[in-house]
């Protein structure tokens, strides 16, 4: 079997990369990569050695298809994944749109041109805005929970956020790129005959992440904590309460090599996170990082940011049922494997750009 993986020089792209090498004897992959992140060349470097093809192109140039080499499988794990892209002075909100949503339909060209299936991984900032951020809540210890007596409204539970929630805008700039790929995807799919399926996960985490407050939360944390660099808690009262589910990227891999046995069946987007027995809010990876590394103090900021939500994990209850799907690894072991890798690299937060 041979397999593309765009963005493969990310975190995701090289963790998947790595773990697919180990569980499927024979496969060849191939990477594409434009190697303008920060620690980009980190993970080449080790790809390389692995003995993966590497390409350096822009999934925003159709013509940078042009020298692949045809395979059986696309893993799409390029995108900028900030919810704050396009906004943030950093990326514009075109350079945005280009990356992730016309960077797509090259992918789907490639696809359609080599009759490859494609795998998206897609996120949990799809889903709508509003309703998660008027969901009441209660603070247990240090976390926010759903308060269990309100009116959820559909696909929203105890259990997380599940595929039937609402997708109506607004749903950031980052998540409408992904959304509309989403779509893209699906009709490509259909109308060219090749399968397709949409992965959309919770917080993917990980040692050799690269942190940043807007992505690699954990990650930009714990590796903070340990420097004691300054950290802030942002909006909702200034306490750290907001609560993610985390998830391993390996914990993909069984997915991934069901999908790519299968025909594409009629649940063809699906969720896949920690879930609530693997989530944590931020005041809690402190008190982790407290019982881990000692003392540190974190500023408070009240300021509340447009697409802040209070409480999202992902439910993965369909693909429990569709798939046999769990994650395997808990967001403790996540943490201490995070903890273990910024010990060993102590100048991984200024690798990351920061």
């Amino acid at each position: 079997m041979k397999i593309l993986i765009t963005g493969i020089c990310g975190f995701v792209g090289s963790s998947l990369a790595s773990s697919l090498l180990e569980s499927l004897p024979g496969v060849q992959l191939f990477g594409l990569d434009n190697f303008i992140r920060p620690g980009s060349e980190h993970n080449r470097n080790s790809l390389q050695k692995q003995g993966i093809k590497l390409f350096h192109g822009d999934i925003r140039m159709a013509s940078d298809f042009d020298a692949l080499p045809a395979v059986d499988w696309v893993i799409d794990a390029a995108a900028n994944p900030s919810v704050l892209a396009g906004i943030d002075g950093q990326t514009s909100s075109r350079q945005l749109v280009e990356h992730n949503l016309l960077g797509t339909v090259n992918i789907l060209e490639y696809c359609k041109r080599h009759h490859a299936g494609f795998i998206l991984i897609s996120t949990s900032r799809v889903y709508s805005i509003a309703p998660l951020a008027t969901a009441e809540v209660e603070v247990l210890g240090e976390a926010f929970s759903l308060k269990e007596d309100q009116i959820f409204p559909e696909g929203l539970s105890a259990a997380g956020v599940a595929e039937s929630f609402s997708t109506t805008p607004p749903i950031s700039l980052y998540g409408s790129t992904k959304l509309a790929s989403e779509v893209l995807a699906l009709e490509y799919g259909d109308t060219f005959g090749f399968p397709v399926w949409i992965n959309r996960c919770g917080v993917l985490a990980g040692a050799g992440q690269f942190g940043r407050p807007d992505q690699g939360i954990f990650a930009f944390w714990i590796n903070s904590w340990l420097r004691r660099k300054p950290l802030t808690y942002i909006g909702f009262g200034g306490n750290g309460y907001q609560v993610r589910d985390g998830l391993h990227p390996r914990d993909l891999i069984p997915l991934l090599r069901k999908q790519m046995e299968a025909p594409s069946g009629n649940q063809r987007v699906m969720n896949f996170g920690g879930g609530v027995n693997n989530a944590m809010s931020l005041a809690e990876v402190s008190s982790w990082c407290h019982d881990r590394f000692g003392t540190h103090s974190v500023a408070a900021n009240l300021e509340m940011r447009r697409f802040d939500i209070p409480w999202m994990v992902m439910d993965a209850s369909l693909a429990r049922k569709t798939w046999s799907w769990e994650p395997q690894t808990t967001l403790c072991e996540i943490l201490d494997e995070i903890a273990l890798h910024a010990a060993q690299h102590p100048a991984w937060l200024e690798l990351s750009g920061l």
